[in-house]
Parts: structure tokens; C-alpha cells; sequence
């Protein structure tokens, strides 16, 4: 879709504004010097922002050399620069307030305005009358092997709602149970990892977490991982301690394992409530959720259903015969068929509502789960959707975040590395530095931890957010990702899923031999004497299918590039059975008889690599790039 020009966009907002001073009190105007603006605006809602005349901005602007009208969109740091000589200190706006906007009034008092998404989502403000109680919303997480699915079927099969004849005729990604005559609604995520990949969009939808934990198993790596990132989300934990009934069940271990976690059972004297089930024998199914709901009414969960409707995508596919299908979960006002909604930048109208259970709806309340065709497009799963007054005001916004989100994208890929924290130490700007740790032991975990923990300074706070055993995965980097945390690797490598999602969500994974350098670099970051080093970015990996003896040449590796990319003149590690037997730089590729300059996943190539010839089939070339951190 096309982006609406600066002039077509002043067109609309122009049908829906009320007047420049009530324009001008939809702005937050700088305040004590400090204002916060979006990553875009126009001169004029700059003029709006720090409270003087639009003809005073645009001779500022020209005093910088930026020709600029009314209507003009800038950038943020030309708008820093701007309010400074207003003196006004410029932050940026945080990134749920850049791209979320309200429609407030009706009719000639129309007009458009950014809200953060707290405050799409908030109840802040609102009459008590107007707030009615709404069910929970539940992720499901755990181990592997624990039971998550079968507890999950467990559930939908003794308790979707009563007097509803048949099964769950679809998957749609969430679901509606009753216990007791109340309504909790549960997401069908696969796991931790896409749970956090939803906060890394920015969708907090979760109110409550259950942890599933098989009693003859105990504490594993996966239940780890899991508390860290329901921690993270800062969402209370209901642990079920699920295959009460095999032999070898042991559940005090379990609540041993968990309490070693910071996870004390109430029993024990802590605060978390754990629930001994079944899912094969499906017993203790109630108890759960009764337990679910007490620990929900204690967070008091309220909505306005009168409000126009805002939530999250939770999944959206490509339907022959229906088009574009997003699941939504609503989490405040009412959704209602007809309605025009917008999603990121893609705006529509609502066609159809379906129930969990593939029956139309009329309309969906809080904290209810629907299926909605309409849209032109597929959504991404985390977008927020919110209902507009009408499909003008739904195609400004959209043509305004269209824009928002290519700049925000830009602003928002960079995460912490050491050097950044060190330049923002001197500013002032930083004042906790998240870590993820991996080590080769719990050993080494300790070891790291405790040293790591001893540095203090006055600014900056140091937050372990995860610790574990074992190489980077790739759900450590969506967890550092979301928690903008380092990634320290003590004596392990990074999976090839690692590399990439690291590459991906540009997260700065370092790698360590001796603990004394892991302290001494972040030492001297918190410090800001921090300076740079270089670091490997790993590229790809490709299998040695076969040597090849080239005439003049010598002996090449033929291999299949697996991950990622080769790419001539990066640096290559030759590896068999996982350990490292000769490094030095990819002197040159083919394909076929033709010399390339990069091989993709998926295709056959010659690799030579500068100094070594001895290649043998099964051997792993896995190539990287030397970076500055």
C-alpha cells in the first residue's frame, strides 16, 4: 500500500481536526525543558510538541540548511536539533507511543492522536462503572517431554464450555474453557520461545503463565529457560506438576528443583502455587484452574467493552477461498462485525467473526479469542489491531505508520554491545545491563555469575535475565533480544540457529575462555573506558560432501552450504567431529567451472581454503566475518 504524501495526509487529518488548539492539546508540550517525540513528524505537530510558532521551526530549519513547509515530515534527530535551540531536550519517544494511535470524538470534533499502547490497553482514567471483569489469559509453558500438550488436550476435553456439543473443530491458536461458570482463555503456543517471540513485537497479552513440570523428571534445562522468560514478561507462575500417576513420581523433588529457581512452593512457606495433575488420567484438571483463577483475581483484571476495540494478533495465514485470516485476541473494547480496523499499517473492514469453535459471532468482548476475515493483507502475529471511527481515519493511520514502522524498524535492529554501553555510560544514559549467561558447567555459571555480580557502580546495575548449561540456542538470543541483554558465551559455541536469529535481532553474543576477561570488558564498559575489539560474526556452514583435485589449484572441498552463506574472503573453520583441525581465509569458490563471490543455503559449491588441502567427507566448514563489537 501506498504511503499517503504530506499533503494528502494534512488533507485528511484536516476533515477530522477539531481546531489548532485543540490540535495542539492532543501533543504532549514540552514540559521543564524535556519533551519526547516520535520517530517521524511534521514541522507543524513539531511547532505543536515545543509550544511556539510553526514559522519559528521553519526558520530554525533553514538556519540548518533543511527547506521545510508546514507539512514537512523530519526525522527525529533533525527534530532534536530543532528543539534544542528552543532549549528543549529532545528524547525519543518509546516505540509503543510511535506507533499507536486513538481516535477521539465524533463528527466535527474528530480527531486523530498518538497513545502509547499501555494506554490503548490501560484503564487508567476510566469511570469504575465503566469497567467490567474479564476471564485471564493463560500461556502454557515447560519442558519438552513434561506433558504440555497432553495437559492442554486434558483441558479442552473436560472443560470447553458446557452444553457446547462436538469437538474443537479448528486450530486457531487460542481457546475458551469454563470452570465453575467463568471463562479463561488459553493460548496454544508451542513454547516459550514463541511466547517471547510475541514480546519481542512488543504484544504483551499474557496475564498468567503455567509452568508444566513431569513430577518423575524434575527441574530441566526447558523448565529453566521458561521461568526466566515468564520472569522477563513479569507475569505470575501456576506450576502443575503433571504424570503424578507414574511410577517414580516424585513431586517434592519437583518443588525442590523449582524452589533452587526462586520458584518456593506455598506449602513451603513461598508464594508460588504449585497443582499435582494428570493429564493421562485427567485428575486435578479443576483444581488448576481454580487455582488459575484465584491467582487472576488477585491481579483484578479488568476492561471496558464500550471502548472501540484494541488487541493483538496471536496468528494470521493465507486462506484459499477466504483470503488473509488473522486470530486476534481482543483485550479491551468490543470487536464487531463491520468494523474498520487497522493492524501495523494494513487497514480494512471486518467481515466475519468466528468463535473457537468456527461459529460466527456478532461481536467479541474482552478477553476473547476470534478469527477475522476482512483484512487485504496477512498480519504478523504480535501486531496490535485496533477499531477506527471510520476507513479514512483507518487509512491515515495506516499511511502514517507505514512510515513510522520503516524508520522505527531502523532504530529499534540495534541492541546493546559493549561499546554502545560504555559510550552511553558516559551520558548517562544506562542504568542496568541485562546479561544472558551460557557456560560449559554449572560450575563456571557460579563461578561467572558471583564475579560478575561483585562489580558495582553507582550508575549502572548489573541483571543476570538467564543462566544455563550448554551452547547459545536460539531461544537465549530471543530472550536477550527481548530483555536488549548481552549474550556471554563461557567456554561454548552458538548453534547455527543461534548465529543467525543473533544476526537477525542484531544481538551481540561474546565469547569467553577466562572469566577475569568476561569482568574486565564489562568493567570497563560500566566505566565507559570500554574499547573496541573484534569480534567473529558467523556467516554460514557447509557440509564436505567430497575432495576435488582442480588442476594448478589442488584439492577443494566440494560441500553443500547448509546455513547461512560462504562468501569469498571470509575467514573459514574447518572442522571434524566438532573440533577444529585448520582456520584460514576462503581463498575462492565455484559453481561448476564459474568462479562466485557467495554460495547460499541449499546449493553445491568448491570451497578452497587458503593453507589447507586435506579435506575429507563429513568434514564442516563454517565461515565467519571479523567485525568490530
Amino acid at each position: 500500500m501506498a504511503v499517503l504524501t504530506a499533503d494528502q495526509e494534512a488533507s485528511v487529518r484536516t476533515q477530522f481536526a477539531p481546531g489548532a488548539g485543540q490540535a495542539a492539546e492532543s501533543k504532549p508540550v514540552a514540559a521543564e525543558g524535556k519533551v519526547e517525540l516520535p520517530p517521524t513528524l511534521s514541522v507543524k505537530e513539531l511547532a505543536e510538541y515545543l509550544d511556539v510558532k510553526t514559522v519559528d521551526i521553519i526558520k530554525e530549519l533553514m538556519k540548518n540548511g533543511v527547506m521545510a513547509n508546514i507539512n514537512q515530515q523530519i526525522d527525529f534527530d533533525t527534530a532534536a536539533i530543532v528543539a534544542d535551540s528552543f532549549g528543549v531536550q529532545a528524547s525519543p519517544m518509546a516505540m509503543d507511543a510511535a506507533i499507536a494511535e486513538q481516535v477521539v470524538g465524533e463528527g466535527e470534533g474528530t480527531q486523530v492522536k498518538l497513545t502509547t499502547r499501555s494506554e490503548l490497553f490501560s484503564n487508567d482514567g476510566e469511570a469504575p462503572e465503566n469497567l467490567k471483569p474479564r476471564p485471564p489469559v493463560v500461556t502454557v509453558m515447560g519442558h519438552v517431554d513434561h506433558g504440555k500438550t497432553s495437559l492442554l488436550d486434558a483441558v479442552r476435553q473436560t472443560k470447553v464450555a458446557a452444553g457446547e456439543a462436538g469437538g474443537i473443530t479448528q486450530s486457531i491458536g487460542a481457546y475458551v474453557v469454563e470452570e465453575k461458570g467463568r471463562r479463561i482463555v488459553f493460548l496454544d503456543t508451542p513454547g516459550h520461545e514463541a511466547f517471547t517471540a510475541m514480546r519481542a513485537r512488543g504484544a504483551q497479552v499474557t496475564d498468567l503463565a503455567v509452568l508444566v513440570v513431569a513430577a518423575d523428571d524434575g527441574v530441566m534445562p526447558q523448565t529453566v529457560e521458561a521461568i526466566s522468560h515468564a520472569k522477563a514478561a513479569q507475569v505470575p507462575i501456576v506450576v502443575a506438576i503433571n504424570k503424578i500417576d507414574k511410577d517414580g513420581a516424585n513431586p517434592d523433588r519437583v518443588k525442590q528443583g523449582l524452589s533452587e529457581q526462586g520458584l518456593v512452593p506455598e506449602d513451603w512457606g513461598g508464594q508460588t502455587v504449585m497443582v499435582p495433575v494428570s493429564a493421562k488420567q485427567k485428575t486435578g484438571i479443576s483444581e488448576m484452574l481454580e487455582m488459575i483463577l484465584l491467582v487472576a483475581d488477585l491481579q483484578d483484571l479488568k476492561a471496558n467493552p464500550a471502548k472501540l476495540a484494541a488487541g493483538t494478533v496471536i496468528d494470521a495465514h493465507l486462506e484459499k477461498g477466504r483470503g488473509p485470516v488473522a486470530t486476534v485476541l481482543v483485550q479491551n473494547g468490543t470487536l464487531r462485525v463491520g468494523d474498520n480496523v487497522v493492524v501495523g499499517h494494513i487497514f480494512g473492514k471486518v467481515r466475519a467473526l468466528l468463535d473457537d469453535r468456527g461459529r460466527k459471532m456478532k461481536e467479541a468482548g474482552p478477553a476473547t479469542p476470534a478469527v477475522v476475515t476482512g483484512l487485504p493483507d496477512v498480519p504478523t502475529a504480535g501486531d496490535i489491531f485496533q477499531v477506527v471511527s471510520s476507513e479514512k481515519v483507518a487509512r491515515t493511520i495506516a499511511g502514517q505508520r507505514a512510515e513510522q514502522y520503516r524508520v522505527a524498524t531502523l532504530a529499534q535492529t540495534r541492541r546493546v554491545t559493549l561499546a554502545d554501553l560504555s559510550a552511553q555510560v558516559g551520558k548517562g544514559a544506562v542504568k542496568d545491563l541485562n546479561l544472558v549467561l551460557k557456560a560449559d558447567s554449572n560450575g563456571s555459571v557460579e563461578a561467572l555469575k558471583g564475579s560478575l555480580l561483585k562489580i558495582q557502580d553507582p550508575q549502572v546495575q548489573i541483571k543476570i535475565v538467564f543462566e544455563g548449561v550448554g551452547p547459545v540456542t536460539e531461544s537465549d538470543i530471543l530472550l536477550a533480544a527481548v530483555s536488549n541483554a548481552l549474550v556471554i558465551a563461557f567456554n561454548v559455541k552458538s548453534d547455527a540457529l543461534a548465529q543467525k536469529a543473533a544476526e537477525r535481532e542484531k544481538v551481540d553474543i561474546r565469547s569467553y575462555d577466562v572469566v577475569y576477561n568476561v569482568t574486565n570488558d564489562i568493567e570497563r564498559a560500566i566505566k565507559g573506558l570500554y574499547e573496541p575489539t573484534f569480534v567473529q560474526v558467523w556467516e554460514g556452514r557447509a557440509d564436505v560432501l567430497t575432495p576435488i583435485k582442480i588442476p594448478k589449484l589442488g584439492i577443494i572441498a566440494g560441500s553443500r552450504v547448509q546455513d547461512g552463506k560462504i562468501t569469498s574472503g571470509s575467514t573459514a573453520k574447518v572442522l571434524r567431529d566438532n573440533k577444529l583441525i585448520h582456520e584460514g581465509q576462503i581463498a575462492g569458490l565455484k559453481r561448476f567451472k564459474d568462479d562466485v563471490r557467495e554460495v547460499v543455503a541449499g546449493l553445491e559449491c568448491g570451497i578452497r581454503v587458503d593453507g589447507y588441502q586435506d579435506f575429507q567427507e563429513g568434514d564442516v566448514i563454517e565461515s565467519y566475518q571479523v567485525k568490530q563489537a
